[in-house]
């Protein structure tokens, strides 16, 4: 991530490349330059890189990382402790997820955040995720990987790899990976 980054606060309004009428994003959210946002995002606590772009309807939660130039696309959720790398392409509805075992109540009683703990998801440069595919928490997925549209990623995923289904298994190996070998 850039330290060069600024609070949304600090950012002059004629600055903003965002219409604020559309937008939730509070005062914590670190912006890198010249990011861009559709219509109708809501971010908090997070950390957006230069030069990204984030869809209509995304949400991106406290203590997420998107790099620079990655582009999120519309409907995506990126909650708690997931950090994306640059250049990382994520498409349309891809749902992350940071609790293995999710529960609304202990004991009787709505669950509060000290009652679980935040698992990570780390996507590593260059990675591109399909539209619908859903990662699960606990996963690191490789630098070039491809991810295709609905997989569920379940455990990691190889650099340069090419990941389908539900669950997601390799399918063969990006050529500029060097492993070309069908799995």
């Amino acid at each position: 991530m850039n330290n060069n980054v600024l609070q949304v606060s600090e950012l002059p309004s004629d600055d903003r490349v965002f219409d604020e009428r559309y937008l939730s994003i509070a005062p914590d959210v670190k912006l890198g330059n010249n990011v861009k946002f559709s219509k109708f995002i809501n971010l908090y606590g997070c950390e957006v890189g230069d030069d990204s772009r984030i869809g209509a309807f995304v949400e991106i939660q406290k203590n997420a990382k998107v790099g620079r130039r990655c582009k999120i696309s519309s409907h995506t959720f990126i909650c708690e402790g997931v950090t994306i790398e640059d250049e990382v392409f994520v498409g349309h509805n891809v749902t992350f997820v940071n609790d293995t075992i999710p529960r609304a109540t202990m004991n009787g009683a709505l669950q509060t955040d000290a009652d679980w703990k935040v698992e990570t998801t780390v996507v590593k440069q260059g990675a591109s995720i399909g539209s619908g595919a859903t990662i699960l928490a606990n996963v690191v997925i490789g630098k070039c990987a491809l991810i295709g549209a609905g997989a569920v990623v379940t455990k990691d995923v190889p650099a340069y790899a090419v990941v389908a289904g539900s669950p997601g298994r390799v399918v063969r190996y990006l050529e500029s990976g060097g492993n070309n070998n069908e799995s």
